[in-house]
């Protein structure tokens, strides 16, 4: 069976479906690979012979970060900041002390555009939910900077690659394997800029990174 005899036959619905499900469950604070889902999702829709949808692809991937920051947002209101240390015992390498620090100073500095701009930051991403209610962020402002995020990266983030899809298949149409190997290199590389990204962000606030066995600065226990 070739590739793309497999990717024919997966039906449209369950793209859709799965790129929903999978984003707003990392909204809600669950460390998923959702932007990872979101551009396999898109390099699907851009191949030709195949029914998924760009605009439903988007759309999926709109209303499972919206519903599930959403989510996030009521738990982290209902449970506190007593919530992320108990996150942080269970997932230490995603909710560590020095992550919760890192994401409580740029809400503490910059508000409900931290949840817009969050929706572009794998570290921001999974916090933005949970961190907004647990610092009690109005829910209007939040819901506000919550959609518009979500839209933007979710829909900017599947057209960028549905047009660069296109490309490479007008290309290099002659190779069915063309699809995997631009999925695969591209899930590569966001892998490696969110992760040189985060520890980026953790040292300009000279926060050690619990995950490089760093030595404890600010904040740290004695």
């Amino acid at each position: 069976m070739t590739v793309d005899h497999m990717l024919r036959v997966i039906p449209p619905l369950v793209v859709y479906l799965l790129t929903g499900v999978v984003i707003g469950l990392e909204s809600l604070g669950i460390p998923l690979p959702g932007e990872i889902v979101l551009v396999s999702a898109a390099l699907l829709s851009s191949r030709p012979g195949l029914d998924v949808n760009p605009l439903w692809v988007g759309a999926a991937g709109s209303v499972g970060a919206i519903v599930g920051d959403s989510i996030g947002y009521a738990i982290g209101r209902r449970y506190g900041m007593p919530l992320f240390g108990w996150l942080g015992r269970r997932f230490p390498k995603h909710f560590g002390p020095a992550h919760v620090a890192v994401a409580e100073r740029v809400f503490g500095r910059w508000g409900m555009w931290a949840v817009f701009f969050g929706r572009f930051v794998a570290l921001l991403r999974i916090f933005a939910g949970p961190l907004a209610g647990a610092l009690k962020m109005p829910y209007p402002k939040f819901l506000a900077a919550n959609v518009a995020g979500g839209i933007c990266w979710a829909g900017g983030t599947t057209a960028g690659i549905y047009y660069l899809g296109l490309i490479a298949e007008t290309w290099l149409k002659r190779f069915s394997w063309v699809g995997l190997v631009v999925a695969l290199l591209g899930g590569l590389g966001i892998a490696w800029y969110t992760r040189r990204r985060t520890r980026k962000m953790l040292r300009e606030a000279e926060v050690p990174d619990a995950a490089t066995g760093g030595p404890a600065q600010e904040g740290a226990a004695p």
